[in-house]
């Protein structure tokens, strides 16, 4: 029962991809004539009701009168090749498992983790469909009522799903110009964290609090994206605000050996800048660059190593405060 449920749930985008390819094929013919759907139609409900109907018959003359000839007729013609299916499709999927796998394996050192991960499923999926074709084919079910059932059935659904033939798209298009891949951290319609997957139809974001996010494909190729992780270095800034009375020479000397202590190796040099002069504070900023994925640990470094080397020499950070004056007379000092 697992594998059942593990095969139906992996032969779900494989459907789509059928319907699809259906309606494609059919355009330049005139499968969408309602007189052909029809007639396909027909064709194969008359066919499913025959083979139901000597089947029930089948099963009834074997059980209610012991009739050898039937079990043999039902062993022979309808378990003996539903088992035979079965294991064809068993094997099938086993291999073409082992061939998306592989191809996958090879985009992904080649190429891009994403594209392989993609390439492993739309491979094995394509396969599958072959083998289901095949196997439809040799059971006595004509292509061509297949193609039209499912075009027209293709059309329909394309039409009451528009919403998520636009994330489809949209999905293709990722994967075309690829903003992002898989691991790297981005921010897009209100969700941040390090993508874990990428599908046709969405995107799984794992947050930095550990929460799982599904986003539509379509909300992102069409809203502003950030890559955080895209380029090789990412730039830490942190605000120091120093007492006017500190001289700015011994400031920027103080934070200038906060900044060299948390620069890693073989990153480009850290800065120190003087950005303003506050309302109680004169106001410095600290730029360190690292790798991205130790940006967290060296913002939090370099925030401590700003506070211990100010507090080193003597210089205080003030607290926001104001002097209320009425008729020339400093009347109040708040804090």
């Amino acid at each position: 029962m697992s594998f059942v449920r593990k095969f139906a749930c992996q032969i779900k985008p494989a459907i789509l991809v059928l319907w699809l390819a259906a309606t494609v094929l059919a355009m330049p013919t005139t499968a969408f004539a309602d007189d052909n759907v029809k007639a396909a139609t027909t064709e194969a409900t008359k066919k499913a009701e025959a083979a139901a109907g000597d089947i029930a018959k089948l099963i009834k003359d074997a059980v209610t009168k012991g009739d050898m000839d039937a079990i043999n007729v039902l062993v022979r013609n309808y378990i003996a090749p539903a088992l035979m299916i079965l294991a064809g499709l068993y094997l099938a999927w086993t291999i073409a498992s082992m061939i998306g796998r592989f191809v996958g394996r090879k985009v992904e050192e080649k190429v891009d983790v994403t594209l392989g991960r993609f390439l492993t499923k739309a491979v094995r999926n394509l396969i599958m469909l072959v083998v289901a074709l095949g196997v439809l084919q040799s059971a006595g079910v004509g292509l061509t009522s297949v193609t039209a059932i499912l075009a027209a059935a293709g059309f329909a659904v394309g039409m009451a799903l528009q919403g998520t033939l636009s994330h489809f798209a949209s999905g293709v298009m990722l994967l075309i110009f690829r903003p992002f891949k898989v691991s790297d951290y981005i921010v897009v319609a209100d969700t941040e964290g390090t993508v874990e997957e990428i599908d046709l139809f969405t995107t799984r974001i794992n947050t930095v609090d550990n929460r799982h996010v599904i986003v539509p494909n379509g909300e992102i190729f069409g809203s502003k994206l950030e890559n955080y992780t895209r380029n090789e270095v990412r730039r830490v800034d942190v605000n120091v605000g120093a007492c006017y009375s500190a001289d700015l020479e011994v400031t920027r000397t103080a934070l200038q050996r906060a900044v060299v202590t948390c620069t890693p190796e073989a990153a480009p040099a850290g800065q120190v800048y003087l950005m303003e002069l506050g309302g109680s504070s004169v106001d410095w900023q600290l730029r360190v660059w690292c790798n991205p994925n130790d940006y967290w640990g060296v913002r939090e470094q370099l925030t401590a190593a700003a506070k211990n080397e100010l507090d080193r020499v003597g210089i205080s950070i003030p607290y926001p405060q104001l002097d209320v004056h009425v008729g020339g007379k400093l009347l109040a000092k708040a804090a």
